[in-house]
């Protein structure tokens, strides 16, 4: 969708490992999941702005507990971002937010009270009681 090429880093992807002199292959982990709701909320952003290369996930200092996170559109990579493709939707991940983001799950909540993306993040040990921010 929005990188023609990628590193695949969804579940069940794998990347070479040399053990003994032979080289092997064994399961990589993913950065990030998507729900399935989430990758059509991000297919859906992807084609609202064809003109932008991918988003971008980030943290900035904000909110009670100190960080949050972000998506921006973007219109080139930073030579440290992470890129992330799962169910054929692509985006890359701040080098700054990735250490925060390892392992969570990304859902995306359409309902009439909200509608946004919640992040279930086995890094954080805080969260800010309207969960806008977090802290790890």
């Amino acid at each position: 969708m929005f990188l023609s090429s990628v590193v695949r880093s969804a579940p069940g992807s794998v990347r070479a490992v040399v053990r003994s002199g032979a080289r092997t292959l064994t399961p990589r982990k993913a950065v990030l999941t998507l729900t399935p709701n989430a990758v059509a909320r991000l297919r859906e952003l992807g084609e609202a702005r064809p003109d932008a290369l991918s988003l971008r996930l980030g943290v900035k200092t904000r909110g009670c507990s100190g960080l949050s996170f972000t998506l921006d559109y973007v219109n080139e990579k930073e030579p440290l971002d992470t890129p992330v493709e799962q169910d054929g939707v692509s985006f890359l991940v701040s080098n700054k937010a990735l250490m925060s983001v390892i392992g969570s799950e990304v859902d995306f909540v359409d309902d009439r009270l909200r509608s946004e993306f919640v992040f279930t993040n086995p890094n954080a040990r805080a969260i800010c009681g309207c969960g806008e921010s977090f802290a790890t």
